[in-house]
């Protein structure tokens, strides 16, 4: 199985990336970044492309893969909703409507997040945009296509949060996350679990499209 990875250069993709380069079933990786990862594997191939409004420009690089794990974001803060669905919305529909052509037999895999707006009408500007997404994605015509909704994450493997905020808790107050853990256990989920959930989704299916924290705990077994 061969599978691309947007976003590996973050938390969610990274930690999604390494589960993909140890499973057995997966022959090669190609990860899609503005910059390097800074990593070789035997598995790993890696595009740096610039331009994220379009990939029509390197649509023969993207040919013959069999699953996507669109793992790309950014936060919403201090920005404005136009600028927020260019690089929420925008990009991830510019690469998804070329896979789909090229592909169609993919299992496409985004990842959104708890409280995403699926009516696209809420007060949440964020929420409203991801619902967009997610609504627009599912559309498209993938064979499969699995909106992921991972509320709380704990970084494994080494992996480090992008967000200073979230690094600062992950760093100093693991007490707080075990709490969490300890109190809505099947609300928090991990990088690992996530990629094996990814994994296992595209292999086996599932019977929903929109993946909540235990949906996700039950996809990583």
């Amino acid at each position: 199985m061969k599978v691309i990875i947007t976003g590996a250069t973050g938390m969610v993709g990274k930690g999604v990336m390494l589960e993909c380069l140890d499973h057995d079933r997966i022959t090669e990786v190609l990860s899609i970044s503005r910059r390097s990862l800074g990593m070789t594997h035997p598995k790993l191939n890696e595009l740096l492309h610039q331009d994220f409004s379009e990939f029509e420009s390197v649509r023969d690089t993207l040919k013959g893969y069999d699953a996507c794990y669109a793992c790309m974001g950014v936060s919403a803060a201090g920005m404005k909703e136009e600028e927020y669905t260019k690089l929420t919305y925008d990009f991830t529909l510019a690469l998804a409507k070329v896979l789909v052509k090229l592909n169609p037999d993919m299992t496409f895999t985004y990842v959104s997040g708890q409280g995403t707006d699926s009516s696209e009408k809420g007060r949440s500007m964020w929420a409203r945009v991801k619902g967009k997404t997610e609504n627009d994605l599912l559309k498209l015509g993938f064979k499969q296509a699995f909106m992921f909704r991972p509320g709380m994450i704990i970084p494994k493997r080494g992996v480090s949060p992008s967000s200073k905020l979230y690094r600062l808790i992950i760093n100093n107050m693991t007490w707080l996350l075990k709490l969490i853990k300890a109190l809505a256990p099947k609300s928090v989920v991990n990088s690992a679990e996530i990629g094996q959930a990814m994994i296992h989704a595209t292999i086996q299916g599932y019977d929903k499209t929109i993946i909540a924290p235990i949906d996700i705990l039950k996809l990583s077994k």
